[in-house]
This record gives structure tokens, C-alpha cells and sequence, in this order.
């Protein structure tokens, strides 16, 4: 007896992506870019011939292949797929434009201050004041310290405020007094950070005399500033914890302001501790009102209530100004000041970012 042995069926293959199969290849992007990039170069390059390397176009060269690369990238995708393949490729080539042209001054001012600012970045730098310097060294041990205590003070200052009212906003507030509220709040979200140092200048020129300076009218000013961007960042998270968690807090007999605390405060304190961190990036950096109020020092004072107090923004404005004997040593203590506070400011988001991780309510995961 013969046994029929199954013969094996052919399985079929997916064709490659060809010119001929209505899809382009997923290196055609890319090839198209390089080639449209070294066409661009190559015509920028022959019109600079006869000139320094310097001279050369880059900007102009990226603008000039991009916008090549756009033109073919459409044309070859609505010949071998379709045109509406062709305007999603396009769509999609403007964005990535976009978002690159965004990028580049970021980038561009990261390595400015980096290479400029690395120079300074030694021992000396961060335990030295600079009382009693003239030329070369110092520090700007007492910016720091005057930046750190300013600023932790207007938080302590406008992260309760903020929060309170906003808690009252999206909790209690009703009619017109909650809307005079925000209409306010919104005004104070644009006004120039001059007017608020003006604003506790001309106060405590009315209450001791014209001419004083001290750290606390600095935090005052800054706090100001911050009060409405943790209001408005404040109000948008607590409106968006489902109201389902309060109805059922309700119905459990626990009473509203505890469940605000126990139950609303908990489920958006990532979002909280994100605005929060918004706002101190806001102020951290402003110059004009502290140099109105707090007005700048060469040595150490960590006393807010007493004398006046440097912060790094003002340091750097300072040595910027008046250069002294040695333009450069000023210039390099300048930038090494404006890295410290863009060091400062990633070491307070990545603590953020930690404190609403650990503190961000618990999902049981399956």
C-alpha cells in the first residue's frame, strides 16, 4: 500500500518594496534627503569658491536641500503611490521641518554657553565670592546662595497662595467674584517682570525709605511673578481628576475639604509639581526686578532680611557691564555663571520629575 506523503505547500512571500509595488522603499526618505542635502551643498560650495571655509552658507544649505528634498519627496511618491500618500509625506517632511527649526536655537544656545562657560568651571569658581576682586579669579559662591534662598523664598511665598486659589477656583468658587478672580489672574500672568519689582520697590520705599534693598523684596518680586502661573497650571490639573473620585468620597461620608486633600491634591500632584516647576524656571532667570529689590553685592550674604543680596542672573548682567581691568576674566565669569543657572534649572526638574513619581497615586497593574 502506497502512503500519499503531503506535499509541501509554497508559501507566499511578501514582495519587497520596489517602485513597482505602490510603496516606496523605507530608505527612499532617507536617500532623498542625503542626495537633496549634497546637491544643496554642492551648488553652495562651487558659489563659494575662491573664499575662506568660514564663508561657506550652512544655513542656507540646510534651507535649500529641505525644500528640495519636500519637492521630490512629493512628486516621486504621488508617481509610485498615490496622491494622498504624496500630501502625508509632505505633511510629514514640514513637520519634522518645524520641529528642527525649533530645535536649532535651543541647541545653538546650549553650545554657546557650554563653550563658553566651561572655562570658569573649577574649584575656585564655586567657593569663592567676589569681594575684593578686581582682575582674574573669583567665584560666585554668594550668586548661588542668594539665588537659592530668593527663589526657595518666593516659592514658600507663591506655591500656597497659588494653590489655595486655585483649589478654591475649581472647588468653591461661583459667579462673579471666581470670575474677577481669573480675569485678574490673567492680567497677572502678562504683566513685564520690571513692573512687579516696581511694584515692591515703590511699597517698601513707602514703609522704611527710597534706596533700600534687601533679599526678601527680591522673593516678593519674584513671587508675584510666580503666583499666577501655578494658579492657572493649578486650576487646569484639578479640573481634570474625574469628578467620579469626589462623588464617591461623598458617598462615603468623608466631608469635601477632605476629600480635596486626600483624594484631588494626591491625583494631580504630578501635574501640581510640573507647574510648580514652570513657575520657578520663569523666575529663576529675572534680572530687571531683582536688580530694582535686591540689588547686588560682591560678598556673601545669606541674611534675606538684612542688606543686599547677588543672584546668578544679576552676576552675570553685572560682569557683563562692567568688565573691569580683564574683559575676559569678566566675560568667562559671565558665561560660567549662565551655565550654573541652566545647571541649576535641569537639577530642579529632574527632582521634580522624582517627587511626582514617588509621591503620583498607585495603579495596580495586571
Amino acid at each position: 500500500m502506497t502512503v500519499l506523503t503531503p506535499t509541501p505547500t509554497a508559501v507566499a512571500s511578501a514582495p519587497a518594496a520596489s517602485l513597482t509595488a505602490g510603496k516606496l522603499p523605507r530608505w527612499t526618505p532617507w536617500a532623498l534627503l542625503g542626495g537633496s542635502l549634497a546637491v544643496s551643498a554642492a551648488v553652495f560650495g562651487v558659489a563659494a569658491i575662491g573664499t575662506s571655509l568660514a564663508d561657506f552658507n550652512i544655513a542656507g544649505t540646510v534651507i535649500i536641500g529641505l525644500l528640495l528634498y519636500m519637492v521630490l519627496i512629493t512628486v516621486i511618491s504621488s508617481i509610485v503611490e498615490s496622491r494622498r500618500k504624496a500630501v502625508d509625506r509632505l505633511m510629514t517632511a514640514l513637520v519634522a521641518t518645524a520641529f528642527l527649526i525649533a530645535l536649532l536655537p535651543l541647541i545653538s544656545l546650549l553650545w554657546t554657553v557650554v563653550s563658553n562657560g566651561i572655562e570658569r568651571f573649577d574649584a575656585e569658581f564655586f567657593s569663592y565670592s567676589m569681594r575684593n576682586v578686581i582682575g582674574d579669579g573669583g567665584g560666585i559662591v554668594h550668586a548661588i546662595w542668594g539665588t537659592l534662598l530668593i527663589t526657595l523664598t518666593a516659592t514658600v511665598i507663591a506655591v500656597p497662595i497659588g494653590l489655595m486659589t486655585s483649589i478654591y477656583l475649581v472647588e468653591y468658587g461661583r459667579g462673579k467674584i471666581a470670575k474677577a478672580i481669573t480675569f485678574f489672574v490673567d492680567v497677572m500672568t502678562g504683566i513685564p517682570s520690571i513692573v512687579a519689582g516696581l511694584f515692591i520697590y515703590a511699597v517698601f520705599a513707602l514703609i522704611f525709605k527710597p534706596g533700600i534693598s534687601m533679599g526678601i523684596m527680591g522673593a516678593l518680586a519674584l513671587a508675584v511673578l510666580m503666583t499666577p502661573v501655578v494658579v492657572r497650571g493649578s486650576e487646569e490639573l484639578l479640573k481634570i481628576v474625574p469628578n467620579e473620585l469626589r462623588e464617591a468620597s461623598y458617598a462615603l461620608g468623608v466631608p469635601k475639604w477632605l476629600t480635596i486633600l486626600k483624594v484631588v491634591l494626591p491625583t494631580s500632584i504630578a501635574g501640581i509639581t510640573t507647574s510648580v516647576m514652570l513657575a520657578i524656571s520663569r523666575v529663576i532667570g529675572e534680572t530687571a526686578p531683582l536688580l530694582l529689590t535686591a540689588g547686588f553685592t560682591q560678598s556673601l550674604n545669606t541674611n534675606i532680611f538684612n542688606g543686599q543680596m547677588m543672584t546668578l542672573p544679576v552676576f552675570a548682567y553685572n560682569q557683563y557691564m562692567n568688565q573691569g581691568t580683564n574683559p575676559d576674566a569678566s566675560l568667562a565669569r559671565a558665561w560660567a555663571a549662565a551655565l550654573t543657572l541652566i545647571l541649576i534649572v535641569m537639577v530642579l526638574n529632574l527632582l521634580a520629575r522624582l517627587v511626582a513619581k514617588l509621591f503620583a497615586p498607585k495603579t495596580s497593574g495586571r
